[in-house]
C-alpha cells in the first residue's frame, strides 16, 4: 500500500470532477454528483488531482503505519 493518499475536503469540493479525470489509478471519483470521494484500496498519494483541483479541496497526507 502507497505510503500517501489523497484526502478530500468534501464542504469545499465543487464535484467538477476535474481529479477524476486526472488520476492514473481510477481512484477518485465524483459521488452522485455531489463531492469527489478517494479509493483508499487504489490511491497512491501522486498528488495529480491535488494540483488540478479548482477548489483546493484536495490535500495529499501521509498513511498511518499499522503494524
Amino acid at each position: 500500500m502507497a505510503k500517501k493518499y489523497a484526502l478530500i475536503k468534501k464542504e469545499n469540493c465543487v464535484a467538477c470532477g476535474a481529479c477524476q479525470n486526472e488520476c492514473p489509478k481510477e481512484a477518485v471519483a465524483v459521488w452522485k454528483g455531489c463531492y469527489a470521494k478517494t479509493d483508499l484500496e487504489r490511491c497512491v498519494g501522486c498528488g495529480r488531482c491535488a494540483k488540478v483541483c479548482p477548489a483546493a479541496a484536495i490535500s495529499i497526507e501521509k498513511r498511518e503505519v499499522q503494524a
